[in-house]
């Protein structure tokens, strides 16, 4: 489990980007594969929740957590949370907040950004998936919105972006950029776009950063502190799985890796 020092440095919070180590999953999902989503066998996947919940508990010095997922669609859509639903059950969206102790809300990736989010003067939390469709189509103003409702301000939370497909990695074509350039202002995305992109040398193709990209969009939303923790989901099989690597290996699926954040309940 990976944790940011901006998160961990809250009284009465508990976090955690977990791993695909220290899990029960077989073959292509080894070994903490969090995903229901996948063709992984379910009980595996459960036992794999309750261990990360375990731990994060454990940070709090208490019992397991109570987890909320959602099912993931590359959107903007949010879900406040009041109370916890069945997995089986989980509603259709991309970013959970919630004022509630004791239920931790988390996201699944697999390259795209895992961001959790607190204001811990309003006690509100937050944890988005920032693909780049959706952190384009702004899941992450979405997410302080709806922490907004709840009490919670920009300017006093703190964000964390967890393991992501890396600058170095994220291969796209010129449509690419040209999509960010006319999508947002120059101070989220630079001047036509340019800087968040890189040539790749004997082609058109270009590298795209896309943790830098949700990291400029966090601050011009006014985010008070904003955390990268710079690891790179596609060159670290060891520790995440990754779906442009299955793809590129020729492997019929992929493990997801889950991001939970927790208050003291």
């Amino acid at each position: 489990m990976l944790t940011a020092d901006s998160l961990s440095s809250i009284p009465g919070l508990a976090h955690g980007f977990f791993t695909r180590a220290g899990g029960v999953s077989g073959g292509l999902y080894a070994s903490r594969n969090c995903g229901f989503g996948s063709g992984d066998d379910r009980g595996a996947v459960a036992e794999n929740r309750a261990r990360c919940m375990a731990e994060l508990g454990a940070g709090l010095g208490a019992g397991g957590a109570t987890l909320v997922t959602l099912f993931q669609i590359h959107s903007a859509t949010v879900e406040v949370v009041t109370q916890p639903w069945p997995a089986d059950r989980a509603p259709q969206g991309d970013a959970l907040v919630t004022a509630r102790p004791g239920i931790a809300i988390g996201v699944l990736t697999a390259d795209c950004a895992p961001v959790l989010l607190a204001d811990a003067e309003a006690g509100v939390i937050g944890a988005a998936h920032a693909g780049w469709k959706g952190a384009l189509g702004g899941v992450l103003d979405a997410t302080l919105a709806a922490m907004a409702t709840l009490g919670a301000r920009a300017d006093r939370t703190a964000a964390a972006i967890g393991p992501a497909i890396g600058p170095r990695s994220y291969e796209v074509g010129p449509e690419f950029q040209a999509a960010f350039a006319t999508a947002g202002s120059e101070a989220e995305v630079g001047a036509a776009g340019g800087d968040l992109f890189r040539p790749v040398p004997g082609s058109d193709r270009l590298l795209f950063d896309l943790p830098a990209y949700v990291a400029r969009r966090l601050a011009a939303a006014g985010v008070a502190v904003v955390e990268d923790l710079a690891c790179d989901t596609v060159d670290d099989p060891a520790r995440f799985f990754s779906y442009r690597r299955a793809c590129k290996q020729g492997e019929k699926d992929y493990g997801r890796l889950l991001s939970a954040i927790v208050r003291a309940g």
